[in-house]
């Protein structure tokens, strides 16, 4: 298993990504305070340049190749906000870069990835397939991979948006955040549980998707279906560098359907006047569902983007 990251990585990664990313804000909304009975800030990772939090590993992890892997050139998968993390990175670093994404991805996300320089190319039905083949293309093409979930690096990345709630709301009780893979909910973890081990992290993930929700609750790498609106949130199967890390920090792990997410996202369009894909509203939807829990306390919302397709907005206001 590749090395755990550990909080002196992150505040080291704080100050590579610092020309390439923004401070977002964290905001205090009295009508999420009256929904959830409890003080509650959300996280605007949705307000990051490319709308989503990914960008902060894909520049910590590619700014320290070496110069025969920048060479070389990168390739990944994604469903959509690493490629776009990815593709940001290579571009400013001068690095050449393959994005795999599955067939039918956010095409908003796809164009985004085009547009930053990076080849697309789409194959297979969900994200293990495409991952699968951007690992077999790396092998004969000789391009450096990058794993979406099991690289040290971006985990560590993504663990400074955490360093920043920290130093804004330094007395939090519970930081609630939405997990796919689990890149996000493990630099929470790690930077959360090393300066305050009292923090509470919840993890969310879609109960149509809940390949990581069932590897941390047997303790095996489990591979379940996924049938789920949130891109997000969908991978298919357990990761070992991440469970490690959740299975030893995290405190409770929360399904929520995508009925409820999409109730999440008009709730925050009501309530703090923001646009967030089914990922970002997960921790919302899961707040509501402990909420009994989170009474009286201070809580923190990770909302990890906001790059909604129209047609899923659309969904999601007809749901309402």
């Amino acid at each position: 298993m590749a090395n755990r990251p550990t909080l002196h990585d992150v505040i080291e990664a704080r100050g590579r990504i610092a020309p390439y990313v923004w401070r977002t804000p964290l905001h205090h909304y009295l009508s999420l305070d009256k929904l959830l009975g409890a003080e509650v800030w959300v996280k605007h990772e949705n307000h990051q340049r490319l709308g989503a939090f990914k960008m902060r590993g894909g520049i910590n992890l590619l700014s320290q190749l070496s110069d025969e892997e920048k060479q070389r050139g990168v390739i990944t998968a994604s469903s959509g906000n690493h490629g776009q993390s990815i593709a940001y990175a290579a571009g400013e670093l001068g690095i050449s870069c393959i994005v795999c994404v599955p067939e039918g991805a956010n095409a908003g996300k796809v164009a985004s990835i085009e547009s930053l320089g990076a080849q697309v190319i789409h194959h297979g039905p969900y994200f293990d397939i495409t991952n699968e083949y951007a690992q077999r293309l790396a092998k004969e093409e000789g391009y450096r991979y990058v794993h979406a979930i099991n690289e040290p690096m971006l985990i560590a990345g993504v663990g400074t948006y955490t360093l920043e709630i920290l130093e804004d709301l330094p007395d939090v009780d519970y930081i609630i955040v939405p997990l796919g893979g689990g890149s996000g909910a493990c630099g929470t973890c790690i930077v959360a549980k090393s300066i305050n081990p009292d923090i509470k992290i919840i993890a969310v993930q879609g109960e149509g998707a809940q390949a990581a929700y069932q590897s941390w609750k047997t303790g095996e790498l489990i591979e379940a279906p996924m049938e789920s609106k949130a891109e997000g949130l969908a991978t298919g199967k357990g990761y070992d560098l991440p469970m490690g890390i959740l299975r030893e920090l995290l405190d409770d792990f929360v399904l929520v359907s995508d009925e409820e997410m999409e109730q999440a996202i008009v709730l925050h369009l009501e309530n703090t006047h923001n646009l967030t894909e089914h990922a970002g509203a997960a921790s919302l939807a899961g707040a509501l569902k402990i909420r009994d829990r989170l009474q009286g306390k201070k809580v923190a919302l990770i909302m990890s983007g906001g790059n909604l397709s129209l047609e899923h907005l659309k969904d999601a206001l007809a749901n309402a």
